[in-house]
């Protein structure tokens, strides 16, 4: 699928390359959630020049760093010595750009975390002492926005405040699903383009997934899906597990209440046995963003009487379909869960058209 839309973001992203070049070495921040199109902006943004993009891989310091070394070597032609700990890695970066100008990408920044905690104190110690006098312009782009957010904004980390700009992705519109659909799909009808915003809530990965199997209308998305072979089966699971962590278990049980309807703070503590999880909601709410209140008309906004609601158009589709239904795929029954979506998809498609 050709790239679409992201035009101000591209130009956020080549505004700070000239600044780079042309004054002094910038950060740029890249968050979103998974499979939102970081990496893909990114890459397009800079596809006219041969820039450096290191993949912050879950290994072990040195190999990590001797990874980083071989990418940079073979990117620039640069001889680059043999070094295992990243604070060297990073001076030999920043001490690069004093000698040429360039665009370094660190993709999963937050994997860093992982890796060696420190290495962001390593970071910030290098790039206050070199950022005036070298042309770096380094972009950082991370899926885990809740840890990116801390990683910038919170006062007590070391790389508080040092981003020049930030670029949190969302979402495509849809009037870019209907130019996606006006290009894949000759006389798509306007049930066929619900249908994508219904399955995908526009997430460009997710719509290039039916775009590249001509996967238009919304029979054909939901015959997509229900292969054993289907990313998206699992998709779900996946992008909660890499955003919460260790603590996984309860905001999933808290999400999975809410597709079943128990949406007051007080139904889902019953549900979960009792258990107080108004700080849980909170940041289910205000840092993950995957959950929003809805509140009774002409209510005060500091009203207790709200419901909440899954607001991530496909985490609620997975929840509804995919996690209600997992017995029939730990089976292998997937013809029964096509019909279970097909039977249900007049009723559910009409939700999502009033949101």
């Amino acid at each position: 699928m050709k790239f679409y839309d992201r035009e101000e973001q591209l130009a956020m992203l080549r505004e700070m390359r000239e600044l780079s070049y042309k004054g002094y070495s910038r950060l740029t921040v890249v968050t979103g959630r998974r499979r939102i199109g970081k990496t893909t902006l990114i890459k397009e943004a800079y596809k006219d020049e041969s820039y450096v993009y290191l993949f912050v891989g879950r290994k072990s310091e040195s190999v990590l760093c001797g990874e980083f070394c071989e990418e940079y070597q073979e990117k620039t032609g640069t001889f680059v010595p043999p070094m295992s700990a990243f604070r060297d890695v990073f001076r030999f970066l920043m001490e690069e750009g004093k000698r040429r100008k360039y665009t370094l990408v660190f993709d999963e920044f937050q994997n860093f975390l992982e890796v060696n905690p420190s290495i962001y104190s390593d970071i910030q110690n290098w790039w206050d002492k070199y950022q005036k006098e070298s042309h770096v312009n380094m972009v950082v782009s991370g899926s885990v926005y809740s840890v990116m957010e801390k990683l910038f904004k919170n006062r007590k980390e070391p790389l508080y405040g040092r981003q020049d700009s930030t670029i949190k992705l969302q979402a495509f519109s849809t009037s870019i699903l209907k130019q996606i659909m006006e290009d894949n799909a000759l006389g798509y009808s306007n049930d066929d383009l619900l249908a994508l915003y219904t399955f995908t809530g526009g997430i460009p990965k997710y719509v290039e997934l039916f775009m590249d199997v001509k996967a238009t209308t919304g029979k054909k998305m939901i015959a997509k899906i229900c292969k054993e072979d289907s990313p998206l089966i699992e998709e779900g699971r996946k992008l909660l597990v890499q955003e919460f962590g260790k603590k996984y278990a309860t905001y999933f049980s808290i999400l999975q209440a809410i597709s079943m309807r128990y949406n007051t703070q007080a139904s889902i503590e019953d549900y979960l046995g009792g258990k107080s999880l108004g700080g849980q909601l909170l940041k289910l709410e205000e840092t993950y963003d995957l959950i929003r209140k809805i509140r009774p008309i002409w209510a005060k906004p500091k009203t207790q009487t709200v419901r909440y609601e899954i607001s991530d158009i496909f985490l609620r589709f997975w929840f509804r379909y995919v996690e209600k239904n997992q017995r029939l795929i730990e089976i292998g029954q997937y013809p029964a869960l096509r019909k279970i979506m097909e039977d249900d998809y007049e009723t559910y498609s009409v939700d999502v058209l009033e949101r």
